[in-house]
């Protein structure tokens, strides 16, 4: 189908203003004097959670930092604030937010200012927020629910407490998953990878307690009737989905575990499964959603860990293991408990923000907040104890003098001028890879380390529709497209939540959720993510906007959708820096903890401390609280 088609042209919701306000930093040069402008932030109109178009790592958020990075920076006079502060945190995202929420629960009478790159606080956990035939949608943009591979420890389940916030109790009364009864989880498959394009609904479940093993391999078999897919894989995908076989007799467990945690995923299938070659197709792209990565760069014991099939017969306790980088699913400790706000966790940073600025944020519980707006122009007053300077991107982090021993000035780029600020003491909360280009006096060994910390890139994209009878004829909630450009399409989740309904009539508009996870299959890990950040920055918006349309009407065209039509809104959240770094045994060698680029990487240096998830060795919210907290005791002795 061509443009025209497509309805490229057509005007939708892919604006980069809002009320006349240009939302990116400005083209002046890095330098200059001359009086402050009025900051985006601070004027009438300003709410970047309606922004459609390029979000996530938008335009003006880090070419600064890049030219940092290459030396491309040129020298400019930096102009000093005259501002002083107890502690200025670097970044303002989750862990930032809580390192400021942690210092003032030590210090309440602390001044504290957060400097944060993006247009909007809360890092990855990103808010897109439509008003669709009236009424509020809402989806998230980044960080997705509260879920992690291991209990939540005593501070980050503290802090949540404290926020309001009751995972358990929350889903019991918010979740509303009927709403999708009747629909199910679908494969699209495409011509290029599969030879036919063709959407197949009702993918059998997976887990025990499901069925017995004989009716699973009967809904299989059923499903895979339905696909394009030869006898041969068929078979091959009942065996590894419901069969019973040990693919290494003879050995003990813990002898497995190891040889499992040496092979990727696509190897276990390919050489000790031995399946048809065209089979692992149809599972490449399955651990996306995960990792960011295809199943040839994650070990067959992470993937046996979470869950994956082809392990049913092989005896495997659910155990951790040294070669494991999580504990897995079924562990008597194993896994937290989850919940997705509407935004996702967008929500937890308005909580934050909401307690650290409460003339920003007033909303008197967890659930009230969701539908609360948020007053941009409160972030940053200088009558506040806590202030938010967005847009800011910070250029050097240095002692005054000797580490330690004294305060610490921070330097940063704002709408293309340069200016400073000093604090007492200074968190850095952002991505840990930039700490040495901001704090070029660290040990080698440590600029090292953080050099090693290197994000997984993804794409979050939210697509306004004018409704969803497409997904109720076709029979399908969820879509897996293991050939597609987005592997992943998803009706928004269904959650009634304080003032928020979820949306229940099949005929009004909706948001959907498709995720994309840019990487280069057969590359290690990180050569695979550092491929996919290159490929993100070099895509334009209307890349994405071709695919969008091409993909949803080759996919859901015969259940009527008309993408020239149908399509009312697009917002692209890419993140070529991403899921944070967790360590891969496949791709890093064994060595102790204390030894892991992350641990060395975030040693405090004189009065600097580290956070972020990057410093836990977790793409997960649990682990940038908990590196919050550590970064701030470090700091108070």
């Amino acid at each position: 189908m061509d443009d025209d088609g497509l309805g490229m042209g057509r005007p939708i919701d892919r604006r980069d203003f809002l009320d006349g306000i240009a939302l990116t930093i400005g083209a002046a040069t890095l330098g200059g004097a001359g009086p402050a402008p009025a900051w985006p932030q601070d004027r009438a109109g300003y709410y970047p959670p309606a922004l459609t178009g390029l979000r996530g790592s938008h335009p003006g958020s880090f070419e600064a930092a890049h030219a940092l990075r290459d030396g491309t920076l040129g020298a400019a006079t930096a102009v000093d604030t005259g501002e002083r502060y107890d502690l200025i945190v670097v970044g303002g995202g989750i862990s930032g937010l809580a390192a400021a929420w942690f210092w003032r629960a030590r210090h309440p009478a602390a001044r504290i200012l957060i400097l944060d790159n993006h247009d909007d606080f809360g890092g990855h956990a990103k808010r897109n927020e439509y008003i669709l035939g009236g009424k509020l949608h809402l989806m998230n943009g980044g960080t997705l629910l509260i879920d992690s591979p291991r209990p939540y420890s005593p501070v980050a389940q503290g802090l949540l407490t404290s926020l309001g916030v009751d995972p358990v109790a929350l889903t019991k009364a918010s979740l509303r998953s009927e709403i999708y009864d009747g629909l199910h989880h679908g494969v699209a498959f495409d011509r290029a990878t599969f030879g036919r394009d063709v959407l197949v609904a009702g993918v059998p479940e997976r887990g025990e307690g499901v069925a017995t093993a004989a009716a699973q391999a009967a809904q299989w078999r059923d499903f895979l009737a339905r696909t394009p897919l030869t006898p041969a894989v068929r078979a091959d995908i009942v065996r590894i989905e419901t069969g019973t076989d040990d693919y290494l007799p003879g050995l003990d467990e813990a002898t497995k575990k190891d040889r499992l945690s040496r092979i990727s995923y696509r190897d276990f299938l390919a050489t000790v499964v031995k399946v048809d070659p065209a089979t692992l197709a149809f599972y490449q792209t399955q651990t996306h959603g995960e990792w960011a990565t295809g199943i040839d760069a994650v070990s067959a014991l992470d993937c046996w860990g979470f869950g994956y099939p082809g392990f049913q017969g092989m005896k495997l306790t659910a155990a951790p293991h040294p070669r494991m980088s999580f504990t897995p699913r079924g562990y008597v400790t194993g896994g937290s408990s989850t919940f997705h706000f509407p935004d996702g966790n967008a929500t937890i940073a308005r909580l934050l923000v909401r307690d650290l600025v409460p003339t920003a944020l007033t909303a008197a519980d967890a659930r009230a907040i969701v539908t609360a707006r948020c007053d941009y122009g409160e972030l940053d007053r200088p009558q506040h104890p806590v202030r938010i300077r967005l847009s800011s991107i910070a250029l050097g982090v240095r002692h005054t003098g000797a580490p330690g021993a004294s305060p610490v000035v921070v330097t940063y780029t704002r709408d293309g001028r340069q200016f400073s600020a000093q604090g007492t003491k200074v968190v850095l909360a952002g991505w840990n890879h930039m700490v040495p280009y901001l704090v070029p006096e660290l040990p080698e060994a440590q600029q090292a380390a953080l050099h090693e910390l290197v994000k997984a890139p993804l794409v979050y994209t939210t697509v306004a529709v004018r409704n969803w009878q497409a997904f109720r004829r076709l029979g399908v909630r969820t879509i897996t497209a293991p050939g597609g450009y987005f592997t992943t399409i998803a009706l928004n989740a269904p959650v009634d939540i304080g003032g928020y309904t979820a949306e229940r009539d099949p005929a009004k508009s909706i948001l959907l959720h498709l995720t994309r996870t840019p990487c280069a299959p057969g590359l290690p890990e990180h050569d695979q993510n550092r491929a996919g950040r290159a490929e993100l920055l070099a895509t334009p918006f209307a890349t994405f906007e071709r695919a969008v349309r091409t993909q949803l009407g080759s996919i859901l065209g015969p259940g009527g959708f008309d993408p020239a039509h149908d399509i009312t809104g697009i917002t692209v959240n890419r993140w070529p820096h991403g899921y944070a770094p967790e360590y891969n045994f496949l791709w890093q060698p064994d060595v102790p903890e204390a030894e892991q680029p992350n641990v060395v990487g975030r040693a405090r240096f004189g009065n600097i401390a580290i956070a972020n998830s990057d410093s836990g060795g977790g793409a997960y919210t649990d682990v940038a609280i908990d590196a919050a907290y550590r970064a701030v005791g470090e700091l108070a002795g």
